[in-house]
């Protein structure tokens, strides 16, 4: 892995990098926690890794720098936004801090959110619901995507969306964020990069044949959804719900001519759950810690490493990194060299 820098450090640079980008100040501030919190907990596709692609939106003025998202359907415990291209982390932010100052009244609050710019990392955004008591889920895809394919075929036709919970725990809380494919869209463009081939093989190429050659995703061919080639129809099956909950219930997405010129524009669900609507937060988290127990007290084969429940290590790493310094993927600190030069900001110190 690459160095460490303070995460002060990194959070005032491309806090800096998005307004000297044109982004207020309060606005850059939030941009630059979103993608520094996926880097806390070790989401390195879609954390730092995706500033300069926002910056780049910004100064082509892909994204934009101000205004408001258009409320299109308002009944207190439900809403849908139309973003019209405000930056991602930024708007689902307002949307999330809009869901829980209004979540102690109603118990459950919802939201969709059409043609909001990409959004990035679903993980960066639970740690703010969860440690204020309440539950989240989130899932997000992009209309004018089209990288994974349905079982049994070849044409990619979803975008590999995914789904991502948080909830209140004993020690530490349930967390997770995982594609409805195989494996995302960044970490087959990094393999790509670097001229690695995958892990295993989760790509379907052109002639329908299964490879671990990330090449044949830009080759006309495809990912698959989870399951693979056995058992793919429940993660197309989840795919399709991914899709109904952000594109469908908002009331844009796939069957709307436009959505071919959304570039990376995302389709947005999310929910926030009050857990003391339903019993105690006490009785919750006595709960879902039953959970976290059987889990990693289950027996395992010799010499195999325990059973983790979701988001210990995420939770785990967090800690840590904000203790001792964030440990970026190599190539992130070259990429945003660049972008430094460009609007005169001085990259930060390594520790």
């Amino acid at each position: 892995m690459g160095a460490r820098y303070a995460a002060a450090d990194l959070t005032d640079f491309a806090s800096e990098l998005f307004q000297r980008a044109g982004l207020p100040a309060e606005r850059a501030a939030v941009m630059a926690e979103v993608f520094l919190e996926a880097d806390l907990m070790g989401f390195s596709t879609h954390g730092m890794n995706r500033v300069p692609h926002n910056l780049q939106w910004l100064v082509d003025g892909d994204s934009r720098a101000a205004g408001e998202p258009e409320v299109l359907v308002d009944r207190g415990n439900l809403f849908n936004w139309d973003a019209a291209f405000l930056p991602g982390p930024w708007v689902v932010r307002q949307a999330l801090d809009t869901a829980m100052a209004r979540v102690p009244e109603h118990g459950v609050v919802m939201a969709t959110i059409r043609r909001s710019q990409h959004i990035a990392c679903l993980g960066a955004y639970l740690p703010r619901v969860v440690e204020a008591g309440y539950a989240v889920l989130m899932t997000c895809s992009t209309p004018s995507e089209n990288t994974v394919s349905a079982h049994g075929g070849i044409d990619p036709i979803f975008s590999a969306n995914p789904i991502a919970m948080a909830a209140p725990g004993e020690d530490y809380p349930l967390l997770f964020d995982i594609s409805m494919s195989i494996t995302a869209g960044g970490y087959v463009a990094r393999a790509a990069r670097e001229g690695k081939a995958m892990p295993e093989p989760c790509l379907k190429d052109a002639r329908g044949e299964v490879t671990a050659d990330p090449k044949a995703l830009a080759e006309g061919g495809s990912i698959m959804p989870i399951g693979g080639a056995g058992h793919g129809y429940k993660g197309a099956a989840l795919a399709i719900l991914t899709e109904v909950l952000s594109m469908a219930l908002g009331g844009y997405g796939r069957a709307d001519a436009a959505a071919a010129g959304d570039g990376e524009a995302n389709s947005v669900f999310l929910q926030v759950i009050d857990p003391a609507a339903f019993t105690s937060l006490e009785n919750f988290k006595w709960q879902l810690g039953a959970l976290q127990r059987l889990c990693e007290d289950s027996a395992v084969a010799k010499d195999a490493p325990g059973v983790r429940f979701p988001g210990h290590r995420a939770w785990l790493a967090r800690d840590q990194q904000r203790r001792d310094g964030v440990e970026l993927y190599p190539s992130i600190m070259g990429d945003l060299e660049p972008w430094g030069e460009r609007l005169g900001v001085a990259l930060p110190r390594a520790l």
